[in-house]
């Protein structure tokens, strides 16, 4: 398990790069003082590093702050099932914080920068700021609404619709946090975690790949994805539309 250590140059709550973003909401003075006092630091971590552990418990919270990442869970056969992706502004460890456990292992894909806080100041949160305290209900309702709409993807949707509908909701996210250059966003994930998420097989997650590029739905390459995002969006039989402002933590 990591030890968080403050890096050089951590980035005050108030020059908060996120916070200028039109995906989150605006903190209120008393919010952003108190938040300052909450953050203890600043986690910097490379690519491929465990940051919380199914099963195990953690001392600290976090934010990312730039990077990108993967949640995911072992089944009791080896294999592993990919629950989602880590994207700027996503809160991690909150199952740590109130279970004492995690249920899932978070993993950085990319480089990350992620902002710290001390779990056991979590109930000075929910006491202090009852406001903040509905923001991380709100964030974990808004995640279980995300694993009903992949649970239903696996079981109403075909293998291009799935990856269609998976494509469309990362390119929104990605473009929500300012990441989209000419219509192109990072993708830094593998084929194989897409698969895992899916429930498809790598063969046949590359093969559909291939199909929505071929047909013009699609194209990643190189690191890089870009949309026909109407087109896309009326094959994944889902609604283009752009994802819904969220409190930051």
């Amino acid at each position: 398990m990591l030890t968080p250590a403050i890096a050089p140059g951590a980035t005050p709550c108030r020059n908060c790069p996120l916070r200028r973003k039109p995906l989150f909401l605006p903190f209120s003075d008393r919010e952003l003082s108190f938040m300052e006092a909450f953050k203890v630091g600043e986690l910097v971590v490379g690519p491929n590093v465990m940051l919380l552990e199914e099963g195990q418990g953690s001392a600290h919270l976090f934010t990312v702050l730039r990077g990108l990442g993967i949640r995911s869970t072992m089944l009791e056969n080896g294999r592993r099932q990919v629950i989602n992706f880590l994207f700027p502004g996503d809160f991690v460890g909150l199952q740590a914080g109130l279970a004492g456990e995690m249920r899932h292992s978070v993993e950085s894909t990319t480089p990350m920068v992620l902002c710290v806080f001390n779990r056991a100041d979590l109930w000075t949160l929910f006491r202090e700021e009852p406001e903040r305290a509905y923001d991380l209900t709100w964030i974990a309702a808004v995640e279980e609404h995300f694993l009903g709409e992949t649970i239903a993807s696996l079981g109403q949707r075909d293998a291009t619709e799935r990856l269609g509908w998976a494509l469309l909701r990362i390119h929104e996210r990605l473009t929500a946090v300012g990441l989209s250059e000419d219509g192109r966003v990072p993708m830094p994930w593998r084929q194989q975690d897409l698969a895992d998420a899916l429930g498809l097989s790598l063969v046949h997650t590359n093969k559909t790949i291939r199909r929505l590029r071929e047909i013009g739905l699609a194209h990643w390459s190189a690191g890089m994805l870009s949309i026909d995002r109407e087109r896309l969006a009326a094959l994944a039989l889902t609604d283009p539309d752009r994802p819904r402002r969220r409190p930051l933590i």
